[in-house]
């Protein structure tokens, strides 16, 4: 069985996510400064980086050289939220579209009480904030608003106008944004060059369409076509008729 292609490029560092310079550069100079925030909202389209810049901008707080904009990569930390790692106690992610109720909620701000067990700080990461309850949110507030010193919050979303408004007064919000086709086809033709896949020209401009902008997504496409492709790789011809594209569309 072999890793998907989403997964086995995942981002380890902020330097490694692309086309979101506008998120990563002041999270680096944030860290470089030591001027992180308590609190950040990600929000952005599906596929985009913001549960992965959650778990680097984890990673670079609890690196033992931090915390840091660059993690070591050798640390105790850094090899637990390494990608394919065992990950770490003292980063919880949290599935707020099945615990998102009040009693999730005040679970977790009963466990935020307690330090960390290994690392520097007690970072959530709660995906899909917009599944928050109001109830649940407001169970949240106060653990928001004032922390304790050891406990990060990154909420990430599709849909940031859900989360309640008091929450997000208080975070840093960055909103992602989908690739753009120039910069996402370049980067999908250096995954091709690592894994020695042979394409002819304009298969990845089919595959940057149909990923819709989304590098997970684009990503899912260039897997799929890899895993069907013969000896001679991805043919132009197989992947039209593979990603249902007419001559009127390609016209």
């Amino acid at each position: 069985m072999t890793t998907a292609l989403y997964r086995r490029y995942r981002p380890e560092s902020f330097a490694d996510v692309i086309g979101q310079e506008h998120v990563t550069e002041p999270l680096v100079q944030a860290l470089r400064s030591g001027r992180v925030n308590h609190a950040y909202l990600f929000s952005g389209p599906r596929g985009c980086g913001k549960t992965t810049s959650a778990r680097i901008l984890a990673r670079c707080l609890n690196c033992e050289q931090g915390p840091t904009p660059e993690p070591c990569g050798t640390c105790e930390s850094c090899v637990a939220l390494a990608r394919g790692g065992p990950g770490s106690v003292d980063v919880i992610e949290i599935d707020a579209a099945s615990h998102g109720g009040v009693d999730d909620a005040r679970d977790l701000r009963e466990r935020a009480a307690f330090g960390p067990a290994q690392a520097r700080y007690k970072v959530y990461i709660i995906d899909e904030a917009h599944m928050v309850t109001p109830n649940g949110f407001n169970a949240l507030l106060k653990v928001v608003e004032e922390p304790p010193p050891h406990v990060k919050f990154i909420f990430a979303t599709t849909e940031p106008e859900k989360v309640l408004a008091t929450i997000r007064s208080r975070t840093h919000h960055y909103p992602f944004h989908l690739v753009p086709p120039q910069r996402l086809t370049a980067y999908l033709e250096q995954v091709c060059g690592q894994e020695g896949v042979a394409l002819e020209p304009g298969v990845l401009s089919f595959v940057t369409r149909a990923g819709g902008g989304s590098v997970r997504d684009s990503l899912s496409v260039l897997d799929q076509l890899m895993s069907g492709a013969g000896e001679e790789g991805l043919t132009y011809e197989r992947t039209a008729a593979l990603l249902g594209f007419t001559d009127v569309e390609l016209l």
